[in-house]
């Protein structure tokens, strides 16, 4: 009976070890298929991380670009504003006066003001010997005459200004046309 007990023992033994073996290789699954869910989750999380990273770091350039543009925009629309001041003491200087001191100020002042403009951007639009562009002036008047080349600019009523690359005004000029 020892020997029946025993080998009964065994074979009891042999069964709780093969349903260990069981529970732990199902255990051992199963902690593989959350192992392998986690490194999922992890990897979407961190692709997540990196699209919500490169969405921001988008936002924050775009949002520079757009308060440069802004700014810009501002600083072109403040010398817009200023242009008829510059141009009213262009026609004072033109005018005579006895006050030679009174002239020299007002000169100081257009000169003073205009290097202001041109360090903030501002350049003037060049006409004296130039053709004819209407992209960047604008003819008030036209001439039949031999005596210039076709479309050529023989005068300028009023200057016209760049600011930062972009036309500010046109200038306004007298062309030749050929009769």
């Amino acid at each position: 009976m020892d020997t029946q007990n025993s080998d009964q023992n065994l074979a009891d033994a042999a069964v709780g070890d093969a349903l260990r073996a069981e529970t732990l290789e199902s255990q051992l699954l199963g902690i593989t298929a959350e192992r392998d869910q986690l490194l999922a989750d992890k990897a979407d999380l961190q692709d997540r991380l990196l699209r919500q990273r490169a969405e921001f770091d988008n936002y924050r350039r775009r949002a520079d670009r757009e308060r440069s543009e802004y700014l810009q925009y501002a600083a072109m629309e403040l010398v817009r504003e200023i242009l008829p001041v510059l141009d009213d003491f262009e026609r004072a200087l033109k005018h005579e006066t006895a006050d030679q001191d009174y002239a020299k100020g007002v000169e100081l002042i257009y000169q003073r003001l205009d290097e202001t403009l041109k360090r903030m951007g501002m350049e003037p639009v060049e006409t004296g010997g130039r053709q004819f562009d209407p992209n960047l002036h604008q003819a008030v008047q036209r001439v039949e005459t031999d005596d210039a080349e076709d479309q050529s600019i023989l005068s300028e009523f009023q200057k016209g200004y760049n600011f930062r690359g972009k036309l500010l005004r046109p200038a306004m000029v007298k062309v030749a046309v050929k009769p």
